[in-house]
């Protein structure tokens, strides 16, 4: 470890001076550089938060001259993935002219769309709301993050008298101000009046620190963020417990995650009210620290301070009534106790809504909450995808930081309602969510295919992460789905897919998958039963131990996986899918089949059943049968193809051949093909029909059901 990360006990030092060298006189690349390592560390700033700027010298296009230009993060991104392409370059002194006409804090967010006449590379980024900050500032190197430690001081009741102290007078203190173009004078202004400072804290909001270059800046930001996380540090526990002290005892591990896993689709089911959301659960140490405290209960309604945090986790979080051990195998019970729950959050948050809009306020969005604290278990976030919910969860333990390192230097306090409406409603955030991109038609929904390790079941789920929906991998071969896991990771991101081991005959693997399914993403909408195996022999040839693995597997399987997704869905109450891979050998009788086609044959009857029967829950029932579906398949192994050939009188290569000439179409069948029909089925378009047979196999004349 060198002599500079030494000196660092509560943040990362990650310069590599190698590597900075590579970069020198590129000021852009160095802000670049500096950015993504302020961005490794979470204990700087959080996801998609905080921005970063430099200053350079370039050559006006226009005139040839000489011209000072600020490239700063543009409108959305990340300090830890930052590229160029992220980045706003503007004109300096045509972003300091629009003082001219800037007509006061009633009208600046009309300066917003000046800031595009001040463009200077016109393929960068879209200028952020954070703009003038930087710009109204005459240093080389910037950086606005919201680490914990600063902001626990920023929001800490005797905050400015704290930073002025701890500090000797070397960081200055701007009262909480919304960001925008007054936000960037009161930053002139600090610095004009306190000449000589090395930053400035932002009242309940976040820290500005600088320098003359990238590394200055960079060393700079960890000494002043290492000075607050020490302080607090020093005084945590000293003046009383942290947060007031331990009321209650979590449970055990285990006994967290079953919990976890039996409440979520409760949970999920309530927080879709409006649109469907996607779940995530933590029990991070920090979230059981403070929601098993004394103080969860005075310090939870008032929500968080820096506008990072609450975008995210809206207003405040709720809070359950149930016991720890709370017994839930009783939905129905459980439902009974938490619906007034969620109607007092709902009603305060439309009065929130209500005594704090203006008359050009954007409609009152979705009333229900965001982050759901279960004391002695854990916290539950909830949005419209697992990145936002996961995201979410991160930002109010942030908030929890803060709350900490408030209570033990001071006492907490959170933005007034007022402000944080202003924020959360504000015509710009407004504006920046209509411009987000159509939902797809899967979006919000969880869906479980079985035997997707590869073949059919890997085509259906690809088919469904690409249409937007969290996929569960399933498979009983191991290394196959975890082959199959990497690729969808990499193509589709960590927050889309996850894996579980599942063996469709065995009712433990069946549960213990689907709490490890639920833990990931909440719940499940949409089960496919694709897993299968295949025997072709004649009915002198087959074993009877062959004819039990056949109704195992296809049967008693699909039978199993039906109904333990069902008692999920049923707790949901938000309807969902079944889809059951079938066969055209359900309905076609073929020689040396009798095993395998009857099985089938159960399975389509069984999806009828399921659809009358379910019909109530909204829970839709539909079956697609495939045929000769040769490539990548997994029933084509273990001698399926060999006896099919044999019952033909063919060879196997003349298999696919043999199959696609007896179709009427004269089609080849492919995996894909049997995950558009699946899609068809859940995207909407088909919300209202259930116990349907989608035949998908070129045109086999005696499969036709009608």
């Amino acid at each position: 470890m060198g002599t500079e990360a030494k000196k660092f006990k509560h943040v990362s030092y990650l310069w590599d001076e190698a590597k900075a060298a590579e970069l020198a006189g590129d000021e852009v690349a160095l802000l670049i550089y500096r950015s993504n390592l302020l961005g490794a560390d979470l204990r700087l700033t959080n996801y998609g938060g905080g921005n970063t700027s430099c200053k350079v010298t370039a050559k006006d296009p226009l005139t040839g001259e000489d011209t000072e230009v600020m490239w700063v993060k543009g409108s959305g991104g990340d300090l830890g993935t930052l590229k160029k392409s992220g980045l706003a370059a503007l004109y300096v002194d045509k972003l300091r002219s629009l003082t001219k006409v800037y007509r006061g804090v009633e009208y600046e967010d009309e300066m917003v769309e000046l800031f595009n006449h001040c463009i200077y590379d016109l393929k960068s980024k879209a200028p952020s709301i954070d703009t003038p900050l930087h710009a109204f500032l005459p240093f080389k190197h910037i950086d606005h993050l919201h680490p914990d430690a600063a902001i626990a001081i920023a929001a800490a009741k005797d905050g400015e008298a704290i930073t002025k102290e701890l500090f000797g007078g070397t960081i200055g203190w701007v009262p909480w101000q919304r960001p925008g173009f007054e936000l960037g004078l009161m930053l002139k202004r600090c610095v004009e009046e306190n000449p000589g400072i090395r930053g400035i804290m932002l009242g309940s909001h976040g820290l500005f620190t600088w320098g003359d270059t990238a590394y200055e800046s960079y060393m700079n930001t960890l000494e002043v963020i290492e000075k607050c996380a020490a302080y607090i540090e020093q005084n945590i526990g000293k003046k009383r417990p942290v947060f007031g002290g331990v009321k209650m005892e979590p449970l055990s591990k285990e006994k967290r995650l079953k919990q976890a896993a039996a409440l979520a689709p409760v949970l999920r089911g309530f927080c879709s009210s409006h649109v469907k959301m996607i779940g995530h659960f933590t029990d991070d140490e920090r979230v059981l620290e403070y929601i098993n405290s004394n103080d969860l209960e005075r310090l939870a309604p008032l929500g968080t301070s820096c506008p990072d945090h609450f975008l995210r986790t809206k207003i405040s979080p709720l809070v359950l009534n149930l016991a720890p051990d709370e017994n839930l195998d009783d939905v129905a019970v459980v439902k009974e106790k938490l619906q007034p729950l969620f109607e007092d959050y709902r009603q305060m948050y439309k009065e929130y809504y209500e005594t704090c809009k203006h008359p050009d306020s954007p409609a009152m969005r979705d009333p229900n909450p965001v982050i759901i604290l279960y004391p002695g278990v854990g916290m539950f976030a909830f949005a419209k995808d697992k990145q936002t919910a996961r995201v979410a969860a991160e930002f109010y333990i942030n908030a929890i930081n803060v709350m900490r390192g408030a209570e033990a230097i001071s006492e907490y306090t959170s933005l007034p309602r007022q402000e944080a409406f202003n924020i959360e409603y504000w015509l710009l955030e407004e504006a920046k969510l209509q411009r987000m991109p159509k939902p797809k038609p899967l979006s919000g929904r969880v869906a479980l295919i079985t035997g997707s390790g590869g073949g059919i079941g890997k085509s259906i789920a690809k088919k469904f992460a690409q249409e937007g929906a969290c996929v569960i991998i399933s498979d009983i071969h191991q290394e196959r789905m975890k082959a199959t896991v990497e690729e969808f990771t990499k193509q589709y991101g960590k927050d889309a897919v996850t894996s579980v081991t599942l063996n469709v005959t065995d009712a433990t693997s069946i549960d213990a998958a689907l709490e490890d399914a639920i833990l990931a993403f909440g719940g499940v909408d949409i089960v496919v039963n694709n897993a299968g195996i295949s025997i072709s022999k004649s009915i002198a040839e087959h074993s009877i131990e062959e004819w039990d693995r056949l109704y195992d597997i296809l049967v008693k399987g699909q039978f199993m996986v039906s109904k333990a997704t069902v008692a999920v869905m049923r707790k949901q109450n938000i309807g969902g899918d079944i889809i059951n891979i079938v066969s055209k050998n359900s309905v076609v009788a073929g020689p040396n089949n009798a095993g395998y086609g009857s099985a089938k044959a159960a399975q389509a009857h069984l999806s009828r059943l399921l659809a009358a029967e379910l019909g109530d829950d909204k829970i839709r029932v539909n079956s697609v049968n495939p045929d000769a579906v040769i490539v990548d398949s997994n029933i084509w192994a273990g001698g399926w193809a060999e006896g099919r050939a044999k019952a033909y009188g063919i060879t196997v290569e003349e298999l696919p051949a043999f199959y696609a000439k007896r179709t009427l179409m004269k089609e080849v069948i492919l995996p894909e093909d049997i995950a558009n029909a699946c899609f068809v089925f859940v995207s909407g378009l088909l919300n209202k029909s259930t116990g349907n047979v989608l035949n998908v196999d070129g045109g086999v004349a005696q499969a036709f059901l009608r």
